[in-house]
């Protein structure tokens, strides 16, 4: 899979991944840590990238443009913020994840449960 890891997380993250065989880049290998929301995730979309964040207004920005790409993982972990921590939740999780994500969704994951939208999000 192809991951672009946003600057509100670490570039462990996306080092993580990497390791674990996937293609993924962080924001700062493109030099775009100053960019806007917008700019990232046109980068992830132009790519067909999955966008992993901790950032909520790229789920706003998906809802608001009614896309169906490009998925959006989204960490809203209060417990944790711990790159280790979130790189171990999302590889755990990815096999099962992986249908989804590949079709276009936001998967939140949270304290206690893992939340997955269908994209576009529509009324």
């Amino acid at each position: 899979m192809k991951f672009l890891v946003d600057n509100a997380l670490s570039p462990a993250v996306a080092e993580g991944l990497r390791q674990a065989g996937h293609d993924a880049s962080h924001v700062r290998d493109y030099r775009m840590a100053a960019s806007e929301d917008d700019e990232v995730f046109m980068r992830s979309a132009r790519e067909d990238r999955i966008l992993v964040s901790g950032d909520t207004d790229f789920g706003a920005i998906l809802a608001l443009r009614r896309l169906a790409k490009p998925s959006v993982i989204l960490f809203r972990l209060s417990a944790s913020h711990r790159p280790d921590y979130q790189l171990s939740l999302l590889l755990a999780n990815l096999d099962d994840l992986s249908v989804d994500l590949e079709r276009g969704c936001i998967v939140v994951f949270e304290d206690r449960r893992i939340r997955v939208r269908r994209l576009p999000i529509s009324d």
